[in-house]
């Protein structure tokens, strides 16, 4: 056999790596080894100065693997190497547009692992990087910096943030775009600025404050980053974060790792792993007993939302210079509505600037549509809406239109009169309500739908015959008036009256369970100090059901009432007893629900006059602290009543049943309910006006595989069983275990079970049967 001749290279690539392990084993002996080494590479480095360009590719390898070999030993030397890193620093800064990729490569990473040896720190490594990165024209190049860029953030804020880099690194950012906002370098800020926001490594406002200088600048794609992320970067954070918990959930079985570790040899390999993922284990348990983050949504971090938006408005859809094409202009549309509606901000041409859009010939309308409702609130005066509402009612909804297209027009008319109902007149409303007797479906649904809204919000518009039963009683009894302009309800919190009586009933259940009688002035439930720890310890966020989880318990104080109060009749208000709570008789919590939902008529009160006027609601939250499983139980119950609000009073016990059950996902119908904190899409409109609309093959076949896919691989029973036991971490039988077995492993078993006797065999059989105690055929 020939020996294959070693190059010289070869040669000095081994003996690096030689001797690299022996320093860092003996650092003093092999001192002058690593001296000879370090004047090579200063030799190396100086040819390869003198004309970067023109190097040859052996010097430029040479150098290569001694800027390798140092950079691995640095740490060993640091009185030897204390100029090494500036010189990397300075090679890399000045001549990275004429050497190689492989040496620009290695300079980067050695850059890198030194600052991970703490022999170079973070914002000087930042700095070096951050020139080179915008201004490179090597795209491999651009993306190695971009991800050593954010890696080395992301590492800087993994224990606790560092807040002194964050500023420092965010400053030059906010620079990076401020100085040319009609460059193109901006765009790396905005790439920055919004990987790191999805990883959950920047959540404060100044990085909002960066993005919201890209969504003002001049460039269109800086432009189109910076209004994308605040149109859609929360919902990409918490995508990331489920994704992360899902992971981290499904990668490590225990019981199958200890199973392994008691049956296989032992080894230390085994040991280690089984060690990494016991403290792997903990630490995922750690973090779901640790609180939930405070991460607020980027537009409610921005420091002037009316600046922004009128500065958006009048920069990229008012002016003529503006360089955006439709699509984009309609992305900003939509940034601009939902500051609008989210900080009730106050923007007059803004709806006059709809006016040009709203006709069904217009593409992306129904994008035009969802932007005019989502900029729609209370304080938005009627007479600016009023035209709006009116051309849409012409445009969309008529005998001529298609079916899908009038009910877009209703359901968009829907959402603007929920959001502001003063914006709509008498005759326009009965008009528009008229079509819940057409054929169409959507256009049936979506009429009905506008009749309930004004059922709610103003009765006194619609025709008496569509009022509808309660609506009618609550106008006669004046429990609904008509909502004036600029009102608002101040110190109220919609749906505490259902938080007050469930709060109660499960007062009375406690003290039943005790055998004390509910209805008695003294009875005493628990100490409220202690429902007070449970209601804040035992809560966690990621769960759906928050009835067990304890609150404030209000306990009778045996008649004595502090009040504070101004009023010349405080005397009189002394005289009299106090107020007794209004008994409730030990019902399921859907009837306390219902009764609370119900309005009460006159009749009632003369059939009881001797029940109490139970306590005003208002003073409910301003009396007692609400834990978290108390605002937890208040949406359950605010959504459970605004769904039998619509339903008939027969199937109202049946659909509640179902609602507690199940947590609804719907949007609430209630009227009080905050409409401009949910964003409103193209989506929703366009899904409102298809109901009724027969599904495509495709549709239908792409749905059936969605169902296929959420329901998982169909299983029998006993593989479910085998399922369900391996997830519990236990074993399978040994008839299983024999099965799968190799077939020689078995051979002498076979072979001895062919040797058996006749008596031996019916002994056998015997016993599989039961023996003597068996059952007699």
């Amino acid at each position: 056999m020939v020996k294959r001749k070693v190059g010289a290279l070869e040669k000095v690539e081994a003996d690096l790596t030689a001797l690299q392990d022996k320093i860092r084993r003996d650092p003093p002996s092999y001192r002058e080894d690593f001296k000879a080494q370090y004047t090579q590479y200063q030799s190396f480095r100086s040819i390869v100065l003198t004309a970067p360009a023109s190097a040859t590719h052996e010097s430029i390898v040479s150098l290569r693997d001694q800027i390798d070999f140092v950079t691995h030993v640095a740490a060993c030397y640091p009185d030897l190497t204390s100029q090494f890193p500036a010189e990397l620093l300075d090679l890399l800064a000045n001549h990275h547009d004429a050497l190689p990729a492989e040496l620009r490569e290695k300079l980067v990473t050695s850059l890198v692992l030194l600052r991970k040896k703490e022999l170079l720190d973070s914002p000087a490594l930042l700095r070096a990087l951050f020139p080179i990165l915008v201004s490179t024209s090597s795209k491999s190049m651009r993306t190695l910096l971009y991800q050593k860029i954010l890696t080395d953030i992301r590492m800087a804020n993994s224990k606790t943030p560092a807040q002194k880099l964050n500023r420092s690194v965010q400053t030059d950012l906010h620079h990076l775009i401020t100085q040319d906002r009609a460059s193109a370098k901006g765009i790396w800020a905005v790439r920055i600025t919004k990987e790191l926001w999805r990883r959950q490594v920047w959540t404060d406002a100044k990085a909002v404050e960066i993005m919201k200088e890209a969504a003002l600048a001049e460039n269109v794609k800086v432009v189109t980053g910076g209004v994308n992320f605040f149109l859609g970067g929360d919902k990409e954070r918490e995508e990331h974060a489920e994704e992360a918990s899902s992971d981290e959930e499904t990668t490590i079985d225990m019981g199958k790792l200890k199973h392994q570790a008691g049956v296989n040899k032992k080894s230390r390999k085994s040991q280690r792993e089984l060690k990494n993922a016991a403290a792997s284990v903990k630490k995922r348990d750690r973090k779901k007993n640790q609180p939930h983050p405070l991460n607020f949504s980027a537009l409610h971090l921005l420091h002037d939302p009316q600046g922004f938006a009128e500065a958006l408005f009048s920069r990229h859809l008012q002016s003529p210079k503006s360089m955006l094409n439709l699509s984009q202009k309609l992305q900003v549309l939509q940034l601009v509505s939902r500051l609008v509606g989210l900080h009730k901000l106050t923007i007059m041409p803004l709806y006059s600037y709809f006016q040009k859009y709203l006709t069904p010939r217009q593409a992306s309308v129904t994008s035009f549509l969802a932007s005019l409702a989502q900029a729609t609130h209370n304080l938005v005066p009627p007479d600016a809406l009023q035209p709006l509402i009116i051309k849409i009612a012409n445009e969309f909804v008529s005998e001529a239109s298609s079916g899908p297209v009038a009910a877009a027009g209703v359901n968009a008319v829907r959402e603007i009169c929920a959001r502001q109902p003063l914006a709509m007149n008498d005759t326009l409303l009965q008009d528009l309500v008229m079509y819940r007797k057409s054929k169409d479906k959507s256009v049936m649904m979506a009429a009905k739908g506008l009749m309930s809204l004004y059922r709610e919000v103003g009765p006194e518009m619609l025709k008496r015959r569509d009022r509808g039963r309660e609506a009618a009683i609550a106008t006669r009894s004046g429990e609904k008036k008509q909502v004036r302009f600029g009102e608002e309800d101040v110190g109220k919190i919609a749906g505490l009256d259902l938080l007050q009586a469930y709060k109660e009933e499960e007062r009375r259940k406690k003290l039943e369970e005790q055998g004390l009688d509910p209805d008695a002035a003294n009875a005493l439930a628990e100490d409220p100090e202690k429902e007070d720890a449970a209601g804040w310890n035992n809560w966690d966020v990621s769960s759906d059901s928050s009835s067990d989880s304890g609150g404030w318990i209000d306990v009778s104080s045996e008649g004595e009432d502090i009040e504070v109060s101004d009023s010349e009749d405080e005397n009189e208000k002394k005289s009299q007893p106090p107020a007794k709570k209004r008994k409730l008789s030990p019902a399921p919590t859907a009837d306390a629900i219902e009764t609370a939902t119900e309005p009460k008529t006159s009749q009632d009160n003369e059939l009881a006059p001797e029940q109490e006027v139970p306590i005003d609601p208002s003073t409910y939250a301003t009396t007692r602290i609400l834990t978290p499983a108390d605002l937890a139980q208040l949406n359950s119950l605010r959504t459970s009543s605004s769904i039998l609000a619509n339903l008939p009073k027969h199937a109202r016990r049946r659909a509640l049943a179902a609602q507690a059950r199940e947590k609804s996902s719907a949007r609430p119908t209630d009227p009080s309910s905050n409409y401009n904190e949910n964003a409103l899409t193209a989506a929703d409109l366009e899904d409102l006006s298809r109901i009724g609309e027969r599904a495509t093959k495709e549709e239908k076949i792409a749905a059936a595989k969605g169902d296929r896919e959420e329901r998982g691989k169909h299983l029998g029973k006993e593989a479910k069983r085998k399922e369900r036991k391996r997830e519990q971490g236990k074993s399978s039988s040994n008839r299983e275990k024999e099965r799968k077995k190799n077939f020689l492993m078995t051979l002498g078993k076979v072979r001895g079970k062919g040797k058996r006797s006749l008596k031996d065999v019916g002994r056998e059989l015997k016993m599989k049967k039961g023996g003597k105690k068996g059952k007699k055929k």
